[in-house]
């Protein structure tokens, strides 16, 4: 029977799981997967099974890692993810979590906008850490994704979006989702977007201050390839900020959504 193993076809005469992983693994708790499931359950092997052995609390190599990835998503939807391309503006509270997300889930090209640098206002909510203050929002969102998933490009750009350099940053993006704090910015944004790109779909932002009354918190297409998400009345002000649990629930309800146009190929022009 032939399979694969770490990557490499070869001939096997063992009938079972248990039977394989007991001759090649060195340690007990060793990480044993078989068509990207985690298991050390004794399983039938059939022919071209794909099986790996990987040393627990080791970052696996990447024919693994996309492998497991590709069993959770099952391997048409994450191979869609893999070959797109994403844009964040804004690298806050929203940008931050939306980048994250994506990598989690395996978008393989991420294009992160921003100029600020992380300071300590910036740790209610965004996803930074103390060691990461007086950094560029770029660099630090960059080496966290590279610790949660090496494997994927991500692209930085360290500037300000205006109407000028606008028309050339999301040639070839997919998806662009707009995060700005910004009133000013996401209007900018959201006017200009589709003069330069109308095929490619733009996720926006608007109403996610304060706490409490998450499900108003909502998606909505407002035209052909423009959507909003957030409850479109909740602005910061004092006795209402920006705090972590809203801030989140819309950066997934942008996650999620670009996600289901990957998924569903509505975002190529």
């Amino acid at each position: 029977m032939q399979v694969k193993f770490n990557g490499k076809e070869l001939d096997t005469q063992f009938k079972t799981s248990l039977e394989f992983f007991k001759n090649v693994s060195k340690n007990e708790n060793d990480v044993w997967i078989i068509n990207g499931f985690a298991t050390k359950e004794n399983i039938a092997l059939k022919e071209n099974d794909e099986l790996f052995c990987i040393e627990k609390c080791v970052m696996p190599p990447k024919e693994a890692l996309e492998a497991m990835m590709s069993a959770r998503h099952t391997p048409k939807v994450y191979e869609k993810l893999k070959n797109s391309s994403v844009a964040v503006c804004g690298l806050g509270g929203l940008g931050s979590h939306i980048a994250i997300n994506l990598a989690r889930s395996g978008v393989g090209h991420l294009k992160l906008i921003d100029f600020d640098v992380i300071e300590p206002s910036n740790l209610n909510r965004q996803a930074y850490r103390v060691s990461d203050l007086g950094k560029l929002k770029t660099q630090a969102l960059k080496e966290q994704i590279n610790e949660i998933n090496p494997y994927i490009s991500v692209e930085i750009c360290t500037l300000k979006i205006d109407e000028n350099n606008l028309k050339s940053l999301f040639k070839d993006i997919d998806i662009v989702c707009e995060a700005f704090d910004s009133a000013a910015a996401k209007a900018m944004l959201a006017q200009n977007f589709h003069k330069f790109y109308p095929s490619t779909s733009l996720i926006c932002a608007s109403g996610l201050a304060g706490y409490g009354n998450s499900n108003a918190i909502q998606t909505k297409k407002i035209a052909q390839n423009f959507y909003m998400c957030g409850d479109l009345v909740s602005e910061a002000k004092p006795g209402n900020g920006l705090m972590a649990p809203r801030v989140n629930i819309c950066a997934g309800h942008q996650a999620n959504l670009v996600l289901e146009l990957l998924v569903k190929n509505e975002n190529k022009s």
